[in-house]
């Protein structure tokens, strides 16, 4: 009879059985395993380094169209913004301990404050494509404290617990006020269409085609494709100025102070009036915060609103937009499109997300980068924001579905109804001024819609709505994987 031997100690008897078995275990030891795509990989490393660092461009290219589109409408620097998207990002993994795959870039909410407190100015054909050099730092002074909104709440729900707050700020509050925010940005979406019809229809239709017929990468970067075939089209048309292009460096500091919140601290009206129309946006993109959240912790099957913890991904996300702010960039926010491609890819790794955050900020330091993405034409943008504004008011529309809102509730019915009027109301008059030792204080729509539906939702009887009570419906359900 032929002994056994335990392969690995001194297997060297001239036995087949035993040096097959010694073999696969030597080559077990020396491969690493193929990772079972099915499950998702938490570790992207076994797929080796430059599969990594292409996943990193990947995601990188999922969250650039929509993150440079905000500086274009808004007249701040693309440069400033990819470094605040790139920094903002590694600053939130940092103090969420590296678990969360997300990344943080400009956000589409804050644009109506912009709207209102530093309007891009028009130019000698009529049409808006200057900066307002004027007002740009103090609405980034705006984001800047709006950021703090994001710490604020992070305490209270260290100490109050996340029930219990959330508790003031029902879907049937913030709903509202998102579905306000893209219904006030739509005009501006026509007068960019006005300047050039045809590029803003190829624009637009292909998102349209993106979104609906797309597959695979496609399907996750409609924004970007959209801006790339207007712009091909754009070229042949002779619509596109190349005159900044040339004359842009190809190296260069990615920060402009005629922009930045940090020096436009100053206790002025015009700080104060800035303060009070963009603070309270904080209130809905706080929701959208918690959204994204719950949404990145079904792709990858864990639960980031308990570990870290939706304090520890609310402070990294507020202080990461108040760098922005101070930096003159664009608020951040978490981004569904890097999730979408979470779902699509299932790499689970927050290294990946990382790898692009490196690449924003390695691309933020080229001005010929910024002046390209600058000599994009104002009817491109009109096509891509007259979807992407209506997309804002739509997800307040799933927002209020989702959560199951009964609007045949007179209560439901009057806080809604209020603050909409609030929003679209005021904004159409300029807002609400009035003086306070002696200084004037301007509230936009969206500051006086926010103030009235919180206080309504405080004072009227029958709040019943629960965070994450558990009944396996609307929001608490997101929340558990």
């Amino acid at each position: 009879m032929m002994e056994r031997r335990v392969p690995g100690k001194g297997c060297g008897a001239p036995c087949e059985i035993e040096e097959d078995v010694c073999s696969m275990s030597e080559e077990k030891k020396q491969t690493p395993q193929t990772p079972d795509f099915s499950k998702g990989v938490y570790d992207a490393m076994t797929l080796g380094k430059p599969r990594v660092l292409v996943l990193g461009v990947q995601h990188m290219f999922a969250m650039f169209g929509a993150t440079v589109l905000v500086p274009l409408i808004t007249g701040l620097s693309v440069s400033t913004t990819l470094l605040c998207a790139g920094l903002g990002t590694l600053l939130f993994h940092l103090i969420t301990g590296g678990k969360v795959p997300a990344f943080l870039g400009s956000s589409f909410a804050y644009l109506g404050g912009f709207s209102i407190v530093a309007p891009m100015l028009l130019d000698e054909s009529g049409q808006q494509t200057i900066p307002n050099t004027e007002m740009l730092p103090y609405a980034c002074a705006g984001v800047a404290l709006s950021g703090l909104v994001y710490v604020l709440f992070s305490l209270l729900i260290s100490v109050f617990g996340i029930r219990r707050i959330m508790k003031l700020f029902p879907p049937v509050v913030t709903g509202p006020i998102i579905i306000a925010i893209g219904l006030i940005l739509a005009p501006s979406a026509i007068t960019n269409c006005q300047t050039n019809w045809l590029l803003a229809f190829v624009a637009l239709g292909t998102v349209i085609v993106c979104n609906i017929w797309g597959k695979g990468m496609v399907k996750i970067l409609p924004i970007l494709l959209g801006v790339i075939v207007s712009y091909v089209v754009a070229l042949v048309t002779g619509a596109v100025d190349f005159s900044g292009v040339a004359s842009a460096a190809w190296f260069g500091i990615p920060l402009n102070p005629k922009a930045m919140g940090l020096f436009a601290i100053d206790g002025s009206p015009a700080f104060i009036s800035a303060v009070l129309t963009i603070v309270p946006i904080a209130l809905a993109t706080m929701m959208e915060h918690i959204g994204d959240i719950a949404s990145i912790s079904a792709t990858v099957g864990k639960n980031y609103i308990r570990d870290p913890g939706l304090n520890r991904t609310l402070l990294g996300d507020g202080l990461a937009t108040s760098m922005a702010g101070l930096f003159g960039g664009p608020a951040n926010t978490t981004y569904g499109e890097n999730t979408g491609v979470l779902a699509l890819t299932k790499i689970y790794d927050p290294l990946v997300i990382r790898i692009a955050a490196v690449f924003a900020i390695v691309l933020s330091f080229s001005p010929k980068f910024d002046a390209v993405i600058n000599s994009i034409p104002a009817g491109i943008i009109g096509g891509i924001s007259f979807v992407l504004y209506g997309m804002i008011s739509a997800i307040g529309v799933r927002n209020v579905v989702e959560n199951q809102v009964d609007f045949t509730n007179s209560r439901n019915l009057i806080i809604a109804a209020v603050i909409l009027v609030c929003a679209l109301g005021f904004n159409s008059v300029g807002g609400l001024s009035f003086v306070v030792a002696g200084v004037t204080i301007n509230l936009s729509g969206l500051a006086i819609a926010a103030i009235a539906g919180i206080l309504l939702n405080a004072l009227l009887p029958g709040n019943t709505y629960e965070f994450d009570d558990g009944t396996g419906t609307g929001e608490g359900a997101s929340l558990r994987v």
